[in-house]
């Protein structure tokens, strides 16, 4: 009679995030997962070095391309560990932007998330859904920076400029007719505020959407339910973070526990699984999309009543504004200096967290006094994550080792750093 013996499979890529950089070697006993190992590494672009060679402020766009769907939130922390090395007080005004662009950059991160992980586990449509959204959120990305994606938009003392007063507009050309360009531009004729408003009146109805589709569905249901079990004190044990960690139970979120720029002054609740599967952490994040969009409405009203500046007036870590720059000779210098040489950040050393869509993303800088970072540690919570994956998916199937890699949100980028 001949032995059996467990044998080893590349599994993936699966993921539209673990796309070719995540190698999982699953060792099997038929269908049936023994041991899941996963190689990482692929996708390492050495940030936390080249840091070390740059200026405080030419960081900042490294940030954005750490975790590529939830870029805002990475700068975020970082240029609070700056401020807090620093002493820098930030305009409450470029606090509530911050807060909310947050709070937006959660909905495209939770949006990818739930396209995604909907598609790894076979619904198709929901992804199609998703990205409907998320094109909204990326044009309020591009009125603010210029840019869809990475964009560099938080600076050490505040934000780079101001809400514009009116939205760019679609134009009209051979594949758009001056009809639907009108159709399309309906809800751009006022300032970004006003289409962010009427953003967050629609955006309850479409989470509806998702949850008709998702919610009650039956296979949803079996392919969710009972898959990927974590218990509070080992959620806790294995270090995570975020809605791994809430989906488990345990009511843990730094905006409410730590509270940073102006959230403890916001109306939301955190929603807690109770039974630690997939199935919870997905009500987990759906909640959480909602809540978001609850905050950024309170963000909107706020400040569309409070004007103000949205950086420091500390001409030695922001620059001055275009006008004076080209009317007065010290502030030319000032420029100049900022833009050359940077900063200089006293001796010190400060970790800062902030609540990420995925979890706690911290930042521990350490510097010597010099213009740019002695040491850079990033703290990412998908790397926390993905070392649970083995004890996760130990005596599932291999179909649910796909269900618990999208469960986890990760995405390479901050975990190879």
């Amino acid at each position: 009679m001949a032995e059996i013996r467990n044998y080893t499979l590349n599994f993936g890529p699966q993921h539209p995030a673990a796309h070719g950089v995540l190698r999982l070697v699953l060792e099997l006993d038929g269908e049936v997962i023994q041991r899941a190992d996963p190689h990482i590494g692929l996708l390492h672009r050495a940030t936390e070095k080249l840091a070390e060679t740059r200026t405080f402020i030419q960081s900042v766009p490294y940030m954005d391309r750490l975790d590529y769907v939830s870029m805002m939130c990475n700068e975020h922390a970082y240029v609070m560990a700056i401020e807090k090395l620093l002493g820098v007080e930030v305009p409450v005004r470029a606090q509530y932007i911050r807060v909310m662009f947050d709070e937006i950059t959660r909905l495209l991160n939770h949006l990818l998330w739930i396209g995604a992980h909907a598609l790894d586990v076979g619904a198709m449509a929901v992804l199609l859904y998703a990205f409907r959204e998320r094109e909204d959120l990326f044009d309020m990305y591009e009125a603010v920076s210029g840019a869809r994606m990475h964009a560099a938009y938080y600076r050490p003392g505040g934000v780079y400029r101001d809400l514009p007063e009116r939205m760019p507009q679609y134009q009209p050309s051979r594949v758009r007719s001056e009809a639907e360009v009108r159709r399309l531009n309906e809800n751009r004729q006022g300032s970004l505020l006003d289409f962010i408003e009427d953003f967050t009146d629609r955006f309850p109805k479409y989470v509806d959407e998702y949850e008709t589709l998702l919610t009650d569905n039956r296979i949803w249901k079996q392919r969710l339910v009972g898959i990927g079990v974590v218990s509070p004190e080992r959620a806790l044990a294995m270090g995570f973070t975020g809605p791994m960690l809430r989906g488990s139970g345990v009511a843990w979120d730094l905006r409410k526990k730590q509270p940073y720029e102006v959230y403890d002054q916001l109306d939301f609740d955190v929603p807690v699984g109770r039974n630690g599967d997939c199935y919870d952490r997905y009500l987990v994040r759906v909640e959480e999309m909602r809540q978001s969009n609850r905050i950024i409405r309170q963000c909107v009203d706020w400040l569309r009543n409070n004007p103000g500046p949205v950086i420091t007036d500390n001409h030695k870590v922001a620059p001055p504004s275009r006008v004076e720059m080209k009317s007065n000779m010290e502030e030319l210098i000032h420029h100049f200096k900022l833009f050359t040489e940077g900063f200089h950040v006293p001796e010190g050393e400060a970790y800062c967290a902030v609540e990420h869509p995925k979890g706690e993303f911290g930042i521990y800088l350490v510097s010597d006094g010099a213009n740019k970072p002695y040491r850079l540690k990033i703290r990412a919570p998908g790397f926390a994550h993905l070392q649970g994956l083995d004890e996760m998916s130990r005596g599932h199937m291999i179909a649910d080792a796909v269900t618990i890699i999208g469960t986890q949100d990760i995405v390479f980028g901050e975990i190879d750093r």
